[in-house]
């Protein structure tokens, strides 16, 4: 029997998938969360096989989480499971720890199929998740200029494309507005780049935001 814990900060996809699952009868929901500091508690007293995790939960990054968990639950598989496309923070989550990435618009039959996948210790490579590597292999000089960031230049990278001060940055990501700003200009720097507006039409011509 596989034990899943689910993790998304919205109560009608827990409600879902618990849906989903409650079909298969080698597939057991064991338990919810809706934050980071739910899903440590949760399995630093329970038994679980894959954590299905929603990349966008409330005061911490899902990049972290998935490094977080990782240090200190050898056991767990991790299967992203994130409104966020696959372009965006699939390689990213799997050179991290995760053990799949699929993308909510994904088919329950697909979803059932992951989670099997994962729990047996494999990866889940999706179709689309596949073409994103495999681009990714085969320019490897040519590679675009966003890959050179850190994860987190990143978010702040696509946070400012979306409009978001610093202010609401650093209060989303729990970090002072100065560290905010400091992470902006460490990455207009490697972008090469001077302003906002350059970073909005880069993130907009690479479509890097759903």
């Amino acid at each position: 029997m596989t034990h899943i814990l689910i993790a998304d900060d919205h109560s009608v996809v827990r409600k879902g998938l618990r849906q989903i699952f409650s079909e298969e009868p080698d597939l057991a929901v064991v338990g919810e969360a809706s934050s980071a500091a739910e899903i440590t508690s949760f399995l630093r007293s329970h038994s679980c096989n894959v954590l299905i995790l929603d990349l966008h939960l409330p005061n911490k990054n899902g990049i972290e989480i998935i490094k977080d968990l990782n240090a200190e639950f050898s056991n767990i598989n991790i299967l992203v499971f994130s409104m966020y496309p696959v372009d965006q923070f699939g390689v990213r989550a799997l050179r991290n720890g995760a053990a799949g990435y699929l993308t909510k618009g994904a088919e329950s039959d697909e979803i059932v199929k992951a989670v099997r996948h994962v729990a047996g210790g494999r990866k889940y490579i999706s179709e689309s998740l596949a073409v994103v590597i495999e681009k990714e292999l085969h320019r490897s000089s040519e590679r675009p200029s966003h890959q050179v960031l850190s994860d987190r230049e990143f978010e702040i990278f696509c946070a400012i494309a979306k409009g978001e001060t610093n202010k609401m940055m650093a209060e989303k990501f729990i970090l002072s507005v100065k560290t905010v700003s400091n992470y902006r200009a460490r990455a207009l720097a490697k972008m090469n780049m001077k302003s906002n507006a350059e970073i909005c039409r880069y993130v907009h011509d690479h479509a890097l935001t759903d």
